[in-house]
């Protein structure tokens, strides 16, 4: 006879699920940044939702991610380089730079329960700090933060996200 209980051996079966969703989770995401740099546009199509919901925040100038999904600018070169990557439940967040290392970006990606991602929170140069809401509590905790490069500590502006 096993000494787990039901709700013990229920609970590991929980969280098994919920580490292979958030791998997966993560693997989509990292997939279609490989997908952006090689301008594979299939690969990119069959990762996102048509209806894709797309939030920008930053320098339009640095609207790279719009000019790759939209074809708007097709001599965009811009290269996503990420450096962290957290997946929270269904959003993945990333953070990264360019490949010269002078533009840093952050994303909150939200990936639906058909593997599909629907929503894309785009940060260019701001610092990001994100709270979860939920569980009744007055004040939220961060669940993560930001790590900027070094020539971006004192100059961003900063943003607290609520997921």
């Amino acid at each position: 006879m096993s000494s787990d209980s039901p709700i013990k051996t229920n609970k590991k079966k929980l969280a098994n699920q919920e580490d292979e969703n958030s791998n997966s989770n993560k693997n989509i995401v990292l997939k279609l940044y490989n997908a952006l740099n090689k301008r594979d546009v299939d690969t990119v199509h069959q990762l996102l939702n048509p209806d894709l919901e797309w939030w920008f925040h930053g320098p339009p100038h640095h609207q790279h991610m719009m000019h790759l999904l939209t074809g708007s600018s097709p001599d965009d070169s811009f290269i996503f380089v990420p450096y962290s990557i957290c997946v929270i439940g269904s959003i993945v967040l990333v953070e990264g730079t360019d490949l010269k290392g002078t533009v840093y970006w952050a994303h909150a990606w939200t990936v639906g329960p058909q593997g599909v991602i629907v929503q894309v929170r785009e940060y260019l140069n701001t610092s990001l700090i994100v709270t979860k809401l939920g569980d009744g509590a007055k004040y939220f905790k961060p669940v993560w933060k930001s790590r900027l490069p070094d020539w971006a500590r004192k100059s961003l502006p900063g943003l607290v996200l609520a997921i």
